[in-house]
């Protein structure tokens, strides 16, 4: 359940499925339903299924006459209104973040909020040689907040055409994907140039640059 856009496509399993078999030389293409807790219900998978039928038929009809392009594979991505979606649209995968956060309100009635989404805490008991104290139970209430971070790699040149904002507003957006993630042609130049000037002999380095590069790791 939901969406495989922008930043998702890189630690999603639908998406890495179809990019295994693309691997392997099998056209492959991953699918994902935008399910929205509160308005999607199941009979959206079906009507998901359904709205996908159109461009799989077309996809095996190219590949019966040995003319489908299998340089890449496709990620498709169904909006939550999907029995209302407006066709079919081709895509950029975007670099937006969208990330999850937690706000805490005064209960429940205030977040869209599941028994799971409740968050107990237990204060913690003082004790000495003589007296325990009972431990008290608070319940806290959070309400689950979702926003959207600025790009990656400063301004977006094609943010009409990016995958999660096409579905945002109805589309069901096709989005090609290929095998490598190289970085951008600024990236290739600056390390072409950097890599060559780090000394590759460890006996230069001392243990304690070592133990710097992994604590800084562990902590960001």
């Amino acid at each position: 359940m939901g969406n495989n856009c922008g930043r998702r496509i890189w630690y999603s399993g639908t998406v890495a499925g179809a990019r295994q078999a693309f691997l392997q030389g099998v056209p492959s293409v991953s699918i994902s339903y935008h399910w929205f807790r509160g308005m999607s219900s199941l009979n959206d998978f079906t009507l998901a299924a359904e709205a996908c039928l159109p461009i799989l038929s077309a996809i095996f009809v190219e590949i019966r006459k040995s003319n489908y392009f299998q340089k890449c594979f496709l990620n498709i991505n169904l909006p939550t209104d999907v029995k209302n979606h407006k066709g079919y649209k081709l895509a950029r995968q975007c670099k937006s973040i969208v990330s999850m956060q937690w706000k805490q309100v005064a209960s429940d009635a205030q977040g869209h909020m599941s028994p799971t989404m409740n968050m107990k805490t237990e204060s913690i008991a003082s004790m000495d040689n003589s007296t325990t104290t009972t431990i008290s139970q608070e319940q806290l209430f959070f309400e689950r907040v979702i926003e959207k971070r600025p790009q990656l790699g400063g301004q977006v040149k094609h943010k009409d055409s990016e995958d999660y904002g096409l579905l945002k507003e109805g589309y069901i957006t096709v989005t090609p994907l290929g095998a490598l993630t190289n970085a951008e042609r600024k990236c290739q130049s600056y390390f072409k140039e950097w890599l060559p000037l780090v000394d590759p002999t460890p006996e230069h380095y001392s243990s304690t640059q070592y133990a710097s590069i992994i604590i800084f790791h562990c902590c960001n």
